[in-house]
């Protein structure tokens, strides 16, 4: 299988799950930023359940955006906020520390594009995983795509699926129970080196 996939904020586990489980990704680079999306926010399990993590954005005074174009607003310490959440959700979950020291400089290194960030983001939570990923990206936006599954849906924040993931152990589940499709940081510091046997077993198809 082949995909289509927006390039996400920290991808969750429904984007994981496609990724890990195609042969060939393609991104989406061609299309216009649209608010309200995974494309500068991610979802993370905190001490009072679902936590939003949200990048701050410059919004262009035209109507319309390339999301390629789209530049971080770095005018509050947006990074250093998200690290401190992360630091405060996960410290005593069994891999924080594990993978701290390759995740940490993302939120000390200053952003300037998000699209840009994002792929950053990507590539250290796959060397984390110790997957390599054979993907291209797209030079014009199609609506519509044949020659491989379309997976640029899952970027919506505001309809999305409901995906029947096998429950995982998480530091704040016996107060708010099982929290599905969180950023991958949720299973990576949760499940460690067993993150990819999980997305590798999971169904899209609920």
């Amino acid at each position: 299988m082949n995909i289509l996939i927006h390039p996400t904020y920290f991808p969750n586990i429904a984007h994981f799950t496609g990724i890990v489980q195609s042969k060939e990704t393609k991104f989406e680079w061609a299309d216009n930023f649209v608010k309200q999306t995974y494309r500068n926010r991610t979802y993370i399990y905190g001490a009072n359940g679902k936590l939003l993590l949200n990048i701050p954005v410059i919004y262009s005074q035209n109507k319309r955006q390339l999301y390629k174009d789209v530049k971080v607003f770095n005018g509050e310490k947006w990074q250093l906020q998200h690290w401190k959440s992360l630091e405060s959700a996960y410290r005593t979950s069994p891999f924080f520390e594990f993978y701290e020291d390759e995740l940490k400089p993302l939120f000390f290194d200053k952003a300037t594009y998000l699209l840009e960030f994002n792929m950053k983001c990507f590539n250290v939570v796959c060397d984390c995983l110790q997957i390599e990923i054979s993907s291209s990206i797209t030079d014009i936006y199609e609506k519509e795509t044949t020659s491989r599954k379309d997976l640029r849906h899952l970027v919506n924040a505001k309809k999305e699926n409901s995906f029947n993931f096998e429950p995982y152990t998480q530091v704040f589940s016996n107060k708010h129970g099982f929290i599905s499709n969180l950023s991958i940081l949720d299973l990576l510091f949760n499940e460690g080196p067993n993150a990819l046997n999980y997305l590798e077993s999971q169904n899209l198809n609920g």
